[in-house]
C-alpha cells in the first residue's frame, strides 16, 4: 500500500527578503550605467589624460572583456565560498576600483583601474541573481522579483547618457566613476541585515585549469566580436573567434571529467534552459545592433547632443520596464511560451517601423519603433531570466546565473559585430559622395557617417550640406536594412520561443525547476532561507 506524501508549499517571502532585493537592485543598476556612461566622458578623460589611440581602446574595452571572461569563473565561486560574501567582497573591490578611476593620473592607472572593476562587476552580476533565487523560494514572487532586477538593468542603460551628461556639465570627468562609492557602501552596511547566507557545502574546489580554459574561450570571442564590430572582417579576428571556440571545446570537455566542474553541462539537457539562453542571446543581438544605430541616426542624422539623445531613449526604457513587470502577471493566465514569444512578435513590429524611417522627419518614427521593440524584449527580459535560474537546482544557481549574463554578454557582442558590420557595408555601397571633395576627405565620407559629419563642418556653405546630407541618407537606408535582419530574427526567436516553451507554466516549473532528488527531500545547504525567514 502506497502513500503520497503532501507538497509542502515553498515559504512565503517577507518584508526583509523585498528589502533584500531593493539593496540587490542597486548594484544592478549602478552595473548598467557604467555600461554607457563612460562614451560621454571619453572626450573629457581624453583631454586630461592625452591616452594613446590603443589606450583608447583598452581603457573602454578592457571593463567588458573581463567581465564576460569572468561570469562563470565568479557564478561558480560564489556557490562554493557564499554568494553573500562574495557580493561584499565585489561590492569593496568596485568602490575602491570607482575612487582610484575617478582620480587616475595616467591612462595606464585609468586601464588597470578599469580591468579591476571588470573582474569585481563579474562577482556581482550572478551573486545578485542566485541570492534572489534563495530568498523568493515562491514561483510567482521569484518570477516578480526577477523582474524587478531586469527592470533595474534595462532603465541603468537607458540612464546612463542621461547621468553622465548632468554630472558632465557640472564636474570633471572622474565624477561618472564616483556613483560607484555610495551604491556599494549602502550594500556592504545593509548586506549583513537583508541578505542570507548561500553556498554548496559539497562544491569541492575550484579547478584553476578549467578557469584558465574558460577565460581562453571567451575573451578571444569576444575581442573579435568587438574588433570586427569597430573596424570590419581581417583574418586576425576571425582567427580569434576560432581560437576561442577550440578553447570552448577543450573546455566543455574536461568538464565533463571533474567531479565538480566549473559548468554543470548537465543543465543544458534541460530543454527550457538552453531555449532560454538561445532566446536571451537572439534577442540580445538584436537590441545590441539596433541600439547601435537607433543612437547614430539621434546624434548623425538629427543632430542631438549625447545628453539629448539619452533622453529620447528613456520611452523605449520605460516601456520595456513596465513589460518586464506586468510579464509575470500575465503568466498566471498564458503558458509563458506564449507571453514571451507574443512580446517577441511585438518586438517584430516595431523593427519593421524602423524600416520606414526616412532622414529628414524620421525621428517620431523612429522612437515609436523602438519604444514598440523594447515594449515587445521586456517579458524575455524577465521571464527568460527567471526560466535558466530556475531550471538549475538551489545549489548551482550562481553557475546557472553566470551562463545567463554570458549568453547576454555573447549576445550583444555578436549583434554589434554582424549588424554593425553590415551597416557599415551599406553605408559604404550607398553613399554618394558630392563631385568637390579632395580625394581624402571623399575617402573620409565614404568611411563612416562620424568622418562625413567631421568633413562637413569643415567645409562651407552648399557643398557641406550637401556631404551631410548624402551622409544621413546613406546611414538611414543602412539603418533601414539592418531593422528588416533584426525584424527577421525577432520573428524567428518569437517562433522558437512559442514552440520550445510551450509546455512551460506561468510559475516556470514545469520542466521540474527545483526538483528534489529521487527518494528523498532536498538537500538544505548552509543558509536557505528556511532558518532566515525568522531573523
Amino acid at each position: 500500500m502506497s502513500s503520497t506524501v503532501p507538497k509542502v508549499a515553498p515559504p512565503k517571502a517577507g518584508a526583509r527578503e523585498w528589502a533584500g532585493l531593493a539593496v540587490l537592485a542597486l548594484p544592478t543598476l549602478l552595473l548598467a550605467l557604467d555600461q554607457s556612461v563612460l562614451f560621454l566622458a571619453l572626450p573629457h578623460l581624453a583631454e586630461s589624460l592625452n591616452p594613446t589611440g590603443t589606450q583608447t581602446l583598452w581603457i573602454m574595452d578592457v571593463y567588458g572583456f573581463l567581465c564576460a571572461g569572468f561570469l562563470v569563473t565568479m557564478g561558480t565561486l560564489g556557490d562554493r565560498i557564499g554568494r553573500r560574501k562574495l557580493l561584499m567582497i565585489g561590492a569593496s573591490v568596485v568602490g575602491v576600483a570607482s575612487l582610484l578611476a575617478a582620480f587616475s593620473t595616467s591612462a595606464e592607472m585609468l586601464i588597470v583601474t578599469r580591468a579591476l572593476l571588470g573582474v569585481a562587476a563579474a562577482t556581482l552580476m550572478p551573486s545578485t541573481l542566485a541570492l534572489i533565487s534563495n530568498m523568493f523560494q515562491d514561483a510567482r514572487q521569484r518570477g516578480r522579483a526577477i523582474a524587478v532586477w531586469a527592470s533595474c538593468f534595462m532603465g541603468g542603460t537607458a540612464l546612463g547618457p542621461v547621468a553622465g551628461g548632468v554630472l558632465l556639465e557640472y564636474w570633471w570627468w572622474g565624477s561618472v566613476f564616483l556613483l560607484g562609492v555610495p551604491v556599494m557602501l549602502i550594500l556592504l552596511v545593509s548586506a549583513p541585515f537583508v541578505l542570507p547566507e548561500y553556498r554548496d557545502p559539497n562544491g569541492g574546489r575550484i579547478d584553476l585549469i578549467s578557469v584558465a580554459l574558460s577565460l581562453a574561450a571567451i575573451l578571444p570571442v569576444i575581442y573579435g566580436l568587438k574588433e570586427i564590430a569597430r573596424e570590419g572582417w581581417e583574418p586576425a579576428r576571425v582567427l580569434a573567434i576560432v581560437a576561442g571556440l577550440v578553447f570552448g571545446a577543450l573546455f566543455a570537455r574536461r568538464q565533463r571529467t571533474l567531479e565538480h566542474p566549473l559548468m554543470d553541462l548537465s543543465l543544458f539537457k534541460r530543454g527550457a534552459f538552453t531555449a532560454s539562453l538561445l532566446i536571451l542571446m537572439f534577442a540580445m543581438a538584436t537590441m545590441g545592433g539596433s541600439y547601435l544605430f537607433i543612437t547614430g541616426y539621434l546624434q548623425m542624422v538629427e543632430g542631438l547632443s549625447p545628453v539629448e539623445a539619452g533622453l529620447w531613449m528613456v520611452p523605449s526604457a520605460i516601456a520595456s520596464l513596465v513589460a518586464a513587470t506586468l510579464a509575470p502577471t500575465l503568466v498566471k493566465r498564458l503558458p509563458m511560451g506564449v507571453v514571451i514569444g507574443g512580446g517577441l512578435g511585438v518586438t517584430t513590429i516595431g523593427y519593421l517601423l524602423l524600416a520606414f524611417v526616412d532622414p529628414v522627419g524620421g525621428l517620431p518614427l523612429l522612437v515609436a519603433g523602438f519604444v514598440i521593440a523594447f515594449l515587445g524584449t521586456g517579458p524575455i527580459g524577465a521571464l527568460g531570466t527567471n526560466l535558466v535560474v530556475s531550471s538549475a537546482p538551489p545549489e548551482k544557481g550562481g553557475s546557472a546565473a553566470s551562463v545567463s549574463e554570458t549568453s547576454g554578454q555573447f549576445g550583444v557582442a555578436f549583434g554589434l559585430a554582424a549588424l554593425g558590420s553590415l551597416g557599415g557595408a551599406l553605408y559604404q555601397s550607398r553613399i554618394a559622395v558630392p563631385d568637390g571633395l579632395s580625394g581624402d576627405a571623399a575617402d573620409t565620407v565614404r568611411a563612416g557617417i562620424e568622418g562625413a559629419v567631421a568633413e562637413a563642418d569643415k567645409l562651407q556653405g552648399a557643398l557641406g550640406d550637401q556631404v551631410l546630407t548624402a551622409a544621413r541618407e546613406a546611414y538611414t537606408s543602412g539603418l533601414n536594412t539592418v531593422a528588416v535582419v533584426c525584424a527577421a530574427l525577432a520573428a524567428v526567436t518569437a517562433v522558437l520561443a512559442t514552440t520550445a516553451l510551450r509546455k512551460v507554466g506561468g510559475d516556470g516549473g514545469a520542466h521540474g525547476a527545483h526538483e528534489a532528488p529521487e527518494g528523498g527531500e532536498e538537500a538544505a545547504p548552509e543558509g536557505t532561507l528556511r532558518p532566515a525567514q525568522g531573523r
